[in-house]
């Protein structure tokens, strides 16, 4: 099962707006290079389908997420699920559990989306990673 990646951001500060990519450098154990959870152990990159951003009437970038991926199912992936994005393998750390900034963006936004945030990963393998590359499914774990 295989998508495309619509759209990389970057955080590069707390509390502070997304910052749009072409391109992202992910470095093995680390993370995504210039985003301020570089070096956390289970919470480096967060992924979405635009699909749900869709169905909630959200824009890319908006829930904070680190890539927007379209055509791939990405949520209920179990832990230890592999992901290959561009030149990148990453590892599914687990679900990501609505925080209350959701509310923020909109009122019931939290509550909203239980269950539908996207998912947590880690980097197993660094690489280059490009809006438009291939995001697929290599093993579903559990």
């Amino acid at each position: 099962m295989s998508g495309r990646i619509q759209n990389l951001y970057l955080k590069t500060a707390h509390k502070q707006p997304m910052k749009a990519v072409d391109t992202a450098q992910a470095k093995g154990s680390m993370g995504l290079v210039g985003d301020v959870s570089f070096g956390r152990s289970k919470r480096q990159v967060l992924l979405i389908e635009k699909e749900t951003l869709d169905e909630f009437g959200l824009s890319p970038g908006e829930v904070r997420e680190n890539v927007t991926a379209s055509g791939v199912t990405l949520s209920g992936l179990p832990a230890g699920s592999l992901l290959q994005l561009g030149e990148a393998l990453l590892e599914v750390t687990g679900d990501c559990h609505p925080c209350q900034f959701l509310d923020y963006v909109r009122p019931g936004l939290q509550n909203d989306m239980d269950g539908r945030r996207g998912i947590l990963a880690r980097i197993l393998e660094g690489g280059t990673i490009r809006v438009g590359d291939v995001i697929s499914i290599v093993e579903s774990g559990g």
